[in-house]
């Protein structure tokens, strides 16, 4: 069953322009070590990291909270599971959201759908409760 649904768009010129301008104060304040060790190696550097800003605002609504309750931007992490398929993985704040709004005896996926045209990036976060066992 899904708990949780987010979307977001931005635009990939609205992240250039930031990081342009604060460098290392925003990637730091958003985004994990994994994130950006994957996203400094790309060529299309800021549309990376586009998607991944994007990732986290629809996270932030699937678990329906936005960034309050505790939510932080570091607190979820695009990463890739070994198939190569996006999810994300939560900590603090985000992991404890998902704890409350996930049935009891259940495991929650969080499924990740990423993309971009520039100067568009978009995200789609679905959040399911499957039956442990």
């Amino acid at each position: 069953m899904i708990i949780g649904l987010g979307n977001d768009l931005i635009d990939i010129r609205r992240i250039d322009a930031a990081i342009e301008r604060y460098g290392d104060r925003f990637l730091d304040r958003i985004f994990t070590d994994v994130e950006r060790l994957k996203s400094d190696n790309r060529a299309a550097r800021a549309a990376s990291y586009a998607k991944r800003f994007a990732a986290k605002e629809a996270c932030s609504k699937a678990l329906g909270t936005g960034f309050s309750h505790g939510v932080f931007w570091r607190d979820m992490g695009v990463i890739n599971l070994p198939s190569g398929r996006p999810t994300l993985s939560l900590t603090g704040g985000a992991a404890a959201q998902l704890a409350r709004i996930t049935p009891s005896g259940c495991i929650a996926r969080i499924d990740l759908a990423l993309t971009d045209d520039f100067p568009l990036a978009e995200a789609v976060v679905i959040i399911s409760a499957l039956p442990s066992g």
